[in-house]
């Protein structure tokens, strides 16, 4: 018998989980490793009005695998990171702007670490227009291309860079900006991941600049169809927020993005990372 009752949000991405409470995430292990199950199956799962606070958000996702604290000290329980535009809350909040297009988190890692394996984010304020999460899923991506296109994909390396993710949405920044942005090193990936599992995805988003070997305008234009294709209207499921809201996605085989929302808006997230332990290859 399934520890999870799932009610699909698309055929392609996304499921809700009804049902379960806070308070059984946080304690049983069994629940956590069908938690993981339907992860892989659905790539996104929604649990609607959870009510997570942030020590049992952190107590869950650390049953789904190694929590990430590299970044705290944003928020007063380690672990948890806030997303929100409000500098006050969150001083690196600039670069958040970049979450308004399509990506897979941990491209461009500063250290050799992997791409995360799962983010959880639970919603504290939402947005009075705009906010919502969407997602796209980057395995059905890979399966939808043609025999030919997977064998021609498969060979291409992409160099993936701070810089090419920070510029759609700076697109002339001040010398100083630029510099920052530089002293992130580079990353080369291949187009076409091959996961532990034996599945395939595509390694796409706002952090691929160019790909490896091609002219510049050409590559891009590449990466841009096949992105436009992964993420058409019909393949996406977008997330409009409630408070108490809990979202776990799939960061190795989900593309996803915020829709835009005002600088001024309350929203605020509280993000949890869950370690990856696979490299893209």
């Amino acid at each position: 018998m399934s520890l999870l009752t799932l009610n699909k949000l698309t055929s392609s991405v996304g499921a809700e989980v009804v049902g379960v409470d806070a308070g059984r995430l946080v304690a049983d292990d069994a629940l956590a490793a069908a938690v993981l199950d339907a992860l892989e199956d659905n790539g996104v799962l929604v649990f609607p009005g959870l009510h997570l606070d942030p020590d049992e958000q952190v107590a869950f996702s650390r049953r789904l695998g190694a929590v990430d604290h590299s970044s705290d000290g944003h928020h007063p329980v380690a672990g948890i990171y806030p997303i929100t535009l409000d500098t006050s809350k969150n001083a690196s909040a600039a670069y958040l702007r970049a979450t308004f297009d399509w990506h897979i988190d941990g491209c461009t890692p500063i250290e050799d670490t992997y791409p995360q394996k799962a983010t959880v984010l639970s919603a504290v304020a939402v947005a009075a227009s705009g906010g919502e999460t969407e997602f796209a899923n980057s395995y059905d991506a890979y399966d939808e291309l043609s025999a030919v296109e997977q064998e021609r994909y498969g060979q291409m390396r992409v160099v993936h860079s701070l810089e090419a993710s920070q510029r759609r949405v700076t697109p002339d920044p001040s010398p100083e900006q630029l510099a920052v942005w530089r002293s992130r090193r580079t990353h080369e990936h291949p187009l076409v991941w091959t996961h532990l599992s034996g599945r395939r995805s595509l390694v796409l988003g706002a952090s691929a600049d160019h790909i490896v070997g091609m002219d510049r305008d050409e590559g891009r234009a590449l990466l841009a169809e096949l992105l436009e294709r992964a993420t058409v209207a019909e393949k996406v499921y977008s997330h409009t927020w409630s408070v108490g809201d809990t979202v776990i996605w799939d960061n190795r085989g989900v593309l996803h993005r915020a829709a835009p929302y005002a600088a001024d808006s309350p929203r605020e997230m509280l993000r949890t990372t869950v370690l990856g332990d696979e490299p893209i290859q």
